[in-house]
Order: C-alpha cells, then structure tokens, then sequence
C-alpha cells in the first residue's frame, strides 16, 4: 500500500496496492498552487481510501521532469510525510507514469510523451512499449528541447497536462514487485532554477 505525490504538472496524490489498483485519487490542475492543495489532497486520499498511515509501506515521490517551484514541492511533501511516518520513499520518473496510464488504456507501439516545461520548452522521454512486469520501457530522456528540435518519428507523440499519482504509484508496485531498482532520488529540472545565490557585493561607506 503506497501514498504517491507528484506536483510536475499540476499536484496529484492517490493510494494505490499492487493488488487493488488505484484506491483513491485525487488531483488539481492548477500549476500554480501546489503548496496550497497538497496537504489537503493528502487527508482527502487517506480519509477516502480509509488507509491509516501505519498500513502504508511507503511513499512514492514523483520526481518530474518539471519546473524547479512547482516540482519540489511535491516530493518535499512525499519526504517529510514519509520521515514523520517512518515510512521509505520510492522515486519514480514521472513520465513513466504518463507512459503507463498510455499503455493500459491500450496504447501500443512506440510512445513519445511530452509535456510543458515553460520558456517555450518541452521535456520529453521515449518509450518503446511495455515489459513482463507491465512497466514502461523508457529509451532515451527524460530531455529537455524546444518544440520544433522534438521528432516523434515512428512513435504517437502524446503530449499531456496532467501526471496521475495513481499510475506512478503503481509504477513503483510494479517495480518493486519486479525486483528492479526504482529511480535515482534526484529531482529532474534538467534546467538551473530561476533564482540562483547572488555571488555577493560589496558595500562602501
């Protein structure tokens, strides 16, 4: 039984079980207010699905491609639920989930998802279908490229926005029912953040 969040598009969170699926979801697209609605998405997934934090094994972070603000937001959620609960958290890429929803709906062949990166950007990843353990294989990206440099080729190029917590929950059901590593814990920007530390000035009297 996992609570996944991931807030690189607009804020997501579910409950999900590698047997029952999607327990509770719920999302909000805006893309502008993920600190305001992740906490109460949080109580409303667990307080729907009646799973008590105890019967959690753990929590799943989306960790993007996503812009710097909006992304960290929802795996700092993730770690500071996970550390208050004692539970581990699982890293997922959130494409793999968009990947995923794709394939279960019965999307089949070779899948290009694309979504905003802001600044007239996109990121992108490719996937080349599904394995045994029904999880996206992802070929190359996550990348980050201007519209016009991005090629589908053969692949159905699927741009979205919105990541469903549910799916990347059970990308992490999946993985760990594999026996297969989960992602690298690390936020992926692929760009600088917007602010960075000023390098210092000097004042004179």
């Amino acid at each position: 039984m996992l609570l996944a969040i991931d807030s690189s598009l607009g804020t997501s969170v579910a409950v999900v079980d590698y047997e029952r699926g999607i327990i509770a979801e719920r999302s909000i697209h805006d893309t502008r207010r993920h600190a305001e609605v992740v906490g109460t998405l949080m109580r409303e997934v667990l307080a729907e699905s009646g799973v008590e934090t105890a019967a959690l094994s753990g929590v799943v972070a989306g960790m993007g491609p996503g812009p710097f603000t909006g992304l960290r937001i929802g795996i700092a959620a993730a770690r500071a639920f996970a550390f208050g609960a004692r539970k581990p958290v699982a890293p997922v890429v959130s494409h793999d989930a968009v990947a995923l929803e794709w394939y279960a709906s019965g999307g089949e062949g070779e899948l290009l998802v694309v979504t905003d990166a802001r600044r007239r950007e996109n990121y992108w990843s490719r996937y080349s279908g599904t394995d045994a353990a029904r999880l996206p294989i992802r070929v190359d990206g996550p990348g980050l490229s201007k519209p016009h440099e991005i090629v589908a080729g053969a692949a159905t190029r699927h741009e979205v926005d919105r990541v469903s917590a549910g799916h990347l929950g059970l990308v992490a059901e999946y993985t760990w029912a594999a026996g297969r590593p989960f992602a690298a814990d690390e936020p992926q920007y692929l760009r600088s953040p917007d602010v960075t530390p000023s390098a210092g000035k000097r004042v004179t009297s």
